[in-house]
């Protein structure tokens, strides 16, 4: 009898809920909670700038993010997310779940590590590096994450208080500077049973945009060429040398590179040339992105280059390996979600730059030699398809829009006109600048979210469009196997040799307000006339 009763009161409170889940919500209803949780993420400003200036001070590669992602997961643990560490086998990846009964799914991911070389002392508008030589956040990854919990927790207020049923997922982007995790999650079904993404990058404006985006896709190669070592000048031709066939390599496809179509990017970096000048090197590599703005002239390229590498160690007599390191799909952003975020970009509007932010912003641009109209004070248009392709950068958030309703917000965290991945994108990434512009697309995003939770009508449309337009003619097809690993030995050397000296620099919230602070910079520090 009693487990009866157990069972009956169960289900009546699931019915309960599933009621309440799927209650209908007038414009009215809406606007007033949309309203309520941007009030929310105001109030919670302070905690995201701290969030902002941790991460900022750990200032880790790709794959190596074991400081933020500690601290991050630390966060989101605490307010009562259940959290899965050392997804797809890599260490410092995470997903991190909350549920709130039954209701549409919600995916909400950003990128954490930094850049190479891109150390910066925040809010000085000139090259000054806290630590010569080492990483910083010479692109904003600092910063999305931490929009993303602000948002989500202002939401999950709302809907533990309302009874607003639905799951909230927070992960982080690792390593997309090397364009290496998000294929990995996606090939091992971390986005089954989502019904859409959320994604934010930082920018210097917020806004949205759907359809086919502008940028490439790409496939990351390395090939690595084996010969045998010999005295080079006592006896060099019993040497077979893996550095002359990486070197035909780089030749042959530099000639190749002379026939590419313009829409097609292709860079390289020599990863072992050799060990010292009188061996002849037995082994050495060469490390190669081939992008292109389809998935079909990525292939073709990869293709290329593995027959130039076979050629390479024909002419050598070594053996030649390769390794997928990384991949990413060209992106395609859902145009329900877009046009449906817009609208509350256009609510939020564009944080109100002060003018130490105006002047900082114009010194940087200075210094940098490019236009000095400061931050932007319009607001984007939603963006549009793509008319005719064009050609950049990449992002393997591309994947994860070929098998989940997705788009990017970008929010106004950095300084326009900056050439990216360098170290004066660095400068704005802890100052009020990065603050505001995280604290303005917390709001977007979170009145997006509650969109979609309230309206669950809104997801089967978001759907309708992934299945019915984006996907009509187009397969997603992973360009890594089941037997492709995730490469998470890479920079391990490089902050191994640098940790020691950062560590110096990480943040102690609990003793300065904020990074500016603990650092003694003057915000803003502008080079005198």
């Amino acid at each position: 009898m009693r487990k009866k009763l157990l069972f009956s009161m169960a289900l009546a409170g699931s019915l309960a809920f599933s009621a309440l889940a799927q209650k209908k919500y007038t414009p009215k209803q809406i606007d007033a909670l949309k309203t309520e949780v941007a009030q929310i993420v105001q109030a919670n400003h302070k905690q995201s700038q701290v969030m902002v200036d941790k991460i900022f001070s750990f200032a880790e590669l790709g794959f190596q993010e074991i400081e933020s992602s500690k601290y991050l997961t630390g966060i989101l643990e605490q307010n009562g997310f259940t959290i899965e560490r050392g997804v797809s086998g890599i260490p410092t990846a995470w997903f991190a779940t909350w549920k709130n009964g039954e209701g549409p799914v919600i995916a909400l991911g950003s990128d954490v590590d930094n850049i190479p070389k891109a150390s910066q002392y925040p809010g000085v508008a000139y090259h000054k590096p806290m630590v010569e030589g080492a990483p910083g956040h010479g692109e904003g990854h600092n910063a999305g994450i931490p929009l993303n919990i602000t948002a989500a927790l202002a939401v999950k207020q709302i809907m533990e208080r309302e009874r607003i049923g639905g799951t909230l997922i927070l992960w982080p982007g690792i390593a997309e500077e090397l364009v290496a995790a998000k294929a990995w999650f996606t090939r091992d079904g971390k986005f089954d049973g989502v019904d859409l993404c959320i994604f934010t990058h930082v920018a210097n404006n917020l806004g949205v945009s759907w359809g086919q985006a502008s940028g490439t896709g790409l496939i990351s190669v390395e090939y690595t060429f084996s010969g045998d070592a010999a005295h080079s000048a006592g006896a060099p031709w019993r040497g077979k040398s893996a550095a002359d066939a990486t070197e035909l390599m780089n030749i042959g496809w530099n000639y190749k590179r002379e026939h590419l179509h313009p829409l097609k990017r292709s860079h390289s970096v020599i990863t072992d040339g050799g060990d010292q000048p009188n061996v002849v090197p037995s082994k050495a590599s060469i490390w190669y992105y081939f992008r292109d703005v389809k998935y079909d002239g990525i292939m073709e390229m990869y293709a290329q280059a593995n027959d130039i590498a076979k050629g390479a160690a024909l002419m050598t007599g070594t053996t030649m390996t390769s390794k997928v390191l990384g991949t990413a799909w060209p992106r395609h952003f859902n145009k329900v979600i877009a046009e449906k975020m817009y609208q509350n970009i256009l609510k939020v509007g564009l944080p109100a730059w002060d003018e130490n932010d105006q002047t900082l912003a114009k010194a940087v641009q200075k210094e940098l030699g490019s236009k000095e109209e400061g931050m932007p004070t319009k607001l984007d248009t939603l963006g549009l398809p793509v008319k005719e392709p064009i050609s950049g950068g990449s992002d393997d958030i591309g994947d994860v829009s070929w098998v989940v309703p997705t788009v990017t917000l970008r929010f106004p965290s950095n300084i326009p006109g900056l050439p990216g991945h360098h170290w004066s994108n660095a400068i704005a990434m802890a100052t009020p600048i990065a603050h505001k512009g995280v604290t303005a697309g917390a709001k977007a995003e979170a009145m997006t979210i509650l969109d979609f939770l309230l309206q669950p009508e809104l997801v089967d449309q978001a759907w309708d469009y992934f299945k019915n337009v984006q996907t009509k003619e187009e397969t997603y097809k992973p360009m890594i196997t089941k037997e492709d690993a995730p490469p998470i030995y890479l920079n391990e050397g490089i902050m191994k040799q640098f940790r020691p000296s950062l560590e110096k620099f990480y943040y102690d919230e609990t003793k300065y307000d904020t990074y500016l602070e603990q650092l003694g910079v003057k915000y803003p520090t502008v080079k005198k006339n």
